[in-house]
């Protein structure tokens, strides 16, 4: 092997031997820096899966397992009563005053304002069946005007909803 051969073999084994040591402190420099860093955590995941491995139900027996049962009907009663919207009322002139009133005032998506009776008289026309089920279900009309379901409410019982159709028509006719 030549002189010039030998000194190329040296030079170019150092330089990989000082690309091997910087990359062996760059995977230690890496490897220091993530063991140090927190791990990241889902939020919330800890009570998801304390509500996924929840048990289903309860065995209640006696005396003192009804009074437990009782007491559980009554706190589902009234946690579904807290559900319907606006204290279960069926006044159709608060129902109106809480949600109906945002498009039925201005317009909106085509909705007819209280008290225009030109507007309103054609889908009054149609009878009040079909305007509560139109409020109930929603409702897109042939000139692309939009009622969404139950006002946008899901929450409103079949029994408000149908009085507050009943108030606006009484108003508009």
């Amino acid at each position: 092997m030549s002189k010039s051969d030998q000194s190329f073999l040296r030079q170019f084994s150092m330089v990989i031997f000082f690309l091997v040591l910087v990359a062996l402190v760059l995977i230690f420099l890496a490897w220091h820096i993530y063991s140090d860093a927190p791990k990241d955590e889902v939020p919330g995941a800890r009570q998801v899966t304390e509500q996924r491995i929840a048990p289903v139900g309860g065995v209640y027996a006696g005396k003192s397992g009804f009074a437990a049962m009782q007491a559980a009907q009554e706190a589902a009663a009234k946690a579904a009563a807290a559900q319907v919207a606006y204290g279960g009322t069926t006044d159709g002139k608060t129902i109106y005053g809480q949600l109906c009133h945002s498009c039925h005032t201005a317009g909106v998506a085509g909705a007819p304002k209280l008290g225009d009776k030109a507007n309103w008289a054609p889908r009054i026309a149609q009878g009040i069946d079909t305007l509560i089920k139109h409020a109930e279900q929603g409702y897109t009309g042939p000139d692309g005007n939009h009622m969404p379901a139950r006002g946008g409410n899901p929450s409103l019982s079949d029994a408000q909803v149908a009085a507050t159709v009943k108030w606006m028509v009484s108003q508009s006719k």
